[in-house]
């Protein structure tokens, strides 16, 4: 009896190294411009092409500025992206440029358009590339060198990872997302709680979660340390990929469909490892620490130090000082400086939905900087489709262009040194957004209350 994981796996392997790794084909790989260049040169180099570049997408994000598109100043940056695009046209890959319809964040944009698909095996240079495992892949962040092996031959060498299902089971409250799913899960399992492991998500909740927050879901599962995260496809999925630019179309798609029902763990599987989660027990949930498992309920209370080992104090002391918190403070009322809704975490049509039902009729506190960034064009064209964009603008709120923006400090918008932002992105890492900015880490729901009040709020108390 045969897990997901295995099922796929299995499907994609060309053969096994003895005493060695596995050569795993790989069906598409996703490129931008931070992890590629070097790739690119190693083929130059051994004169070797692109195997099949009809399975390889690439666009910048990293670097893309969200306040204008025109230009890039860094010219670090700036050099990456042009980079970029010079390697796509030498070696015939395809390209989304930047300011163009079909770009965005990578790990937005490969499921929006149907190049994420169930049953696929997918890799990219970027550790968040387990986002595309929500719609029934085997997706995995890999090295530079790597990038060139599946550049050259299609295919990978790796070790075969273990299993590890996590239930979660019951009706989420009022107040809670998928986000807020995530981080109760980081904070019981800590950040290494799932190494080596891939990790298939199940259970009643997730059965009932929409598609943007199993893809929110599946972005923090490389933050407890886990090879990737995985859901299996089903009605949902199915729904949310039909019609899509790049999904099968007519008869293929019926094809497709059927195969990919398919695609779930046997009733008989067995895990080596399996845990459960009940809904009921998660709350909106906020960070205090440097790591996204250092988090609490949003009514709850840092840890104090006689409530850790002596080796947990030591850690819990570091990033009590980064942060500037207490320990047994309450998070809940402390000033924001900073509020950022995007990322590949929170950048999709749901979290902007979401924050808009917050702050509809209300106003932004003027003590904050708020950066709302649509994780694609596409997202930013439904946002004002949907009047989203008029109900942000009436509460003060600037509608900006898709981009990795706030989540890391390779772009314009950086959080100054000391400052406090309130961030749906994926990591609190010391000086992540900015060099010495403080982050805690949280839904859209907290992120909009939050934006409004001017401090950490709960947002059960604008529902």
């Amino acid at each position: 009896m045969n897990t997901l994981f295995d099922k796929i796996w299995d499907a994609h392997v060309v053969q096994n190294v003895e005493d060695g790794p596995t050569q795993l084909y790989i069906d598409r790989l996703y490129a931008h411009e931070v992890t590629s260049p070097q790739a690119f040169d190693t083929l130059r180099d051994k004169g070797i092409k692109v195997f099949r570049p009809d399975h390889v997408v690439a666009m910048p994000d990293h670097n893309t500025p969200s306040d204008q598109q025109e230009r890039i100043d860094d010219p670090v940056g700036r050099k990456q992206v042009e980079t970029l695009a010079k390697n796509c046209a030498e070696f015939g890959i395809k390209h989304f440029a930047m300011g163009t319809k079909d770009n965005g964040i990578i790990h937005v944009v490969g499921p929006e358009k149907g190049l994420s698909l169930p049953g696929m095996t997918i890799v990219c240079g970027d550790s968040h590339t387990s986002t595309h495992g929500a719609v029934g892949a085997l997706a995995m962040g890999i090295g530079t060198s790597e990038v060139a092996q599946v550049l050259a031959s299609e295919t990978i060498l790796q070790s075969k990872p273990k299993s590890m299902r996590i239930n979660i089971e019951g009706e989420l409250q009022p107040g809670v997302t998928a986000k807020d799913v995530a981080l109760y899960i980081m904070a019981q399992m800590t950040t290494s709680g799932a190494t080596g492991y891939v990790v298939e998500y199940a259970g009643s909740t997730i059965r009932n979660m929409s598609m943007e927050g199993r893809l929110t879901l599946s972005n923090l599962s490389i933050e407890m340390g886990s090879r990737a995260g995985i859901i299996a496809p089903d009605e949902t999925t199915f729904a949310y990929l039909k019609g899509r630019e790049y999904a099968p179309k007519g008869e293929e798609w019926d094809k497709a469909v059927e195969y990919w029902k398919t695609l779930r763990s046997d009733d008989n599987a067995v895990f080596d490892k399996e845990v459960t989660y009940h809904a009921e027990d998660i709350a909106p949930r906020i960070t205090y620490g440097t790591n996204p498992g250092a988090g609490i309920a949003i009514d709850g209370t840092v840890p104090t130090y006689d409530s850790v080992s002596a080796e947990e104090k030591a850690q819990l002391e570091a990033q009590l000082s980064y942060m500037q918190f207490e320990p047994g403070q309450k998070l809940e009322g402390t000033p924001v400086d900073y509020c950022f809704l995007g990322a590949c975490t929170n950048g999709r049509i749901e979290d902007f939905r979401a924050f808009a039902s917050i702050v509809k009729g209300k106003k932004k506190a003027d003590s904050v900087v708020a950066w709302l960034v649509p994780g694609s064009w596409l997202v930013r064209q439904q946002i004002i489709d949907e009047g989203i964009d008029k109900i942000l603008d009436e509460a003060g709120f600037e509608l900006r262009l898709p981009s990795c923006s706030s989540c890391l400090a390779m772009n314009p918008d950086k959080v100054p040194a000391g400052k406090l932002s309130i961030s749906t992105s994926n990591r609190n890492f010391v000086g992540r957004q900015g060099p010495g900015a403080r982050t805690v880490l949280a839904s859209p729901l907290t992120v909009a209350a939050s934006a409004i009040t001017g401090k950490i709020t709960d947002p059960r108390k604008f529902l």
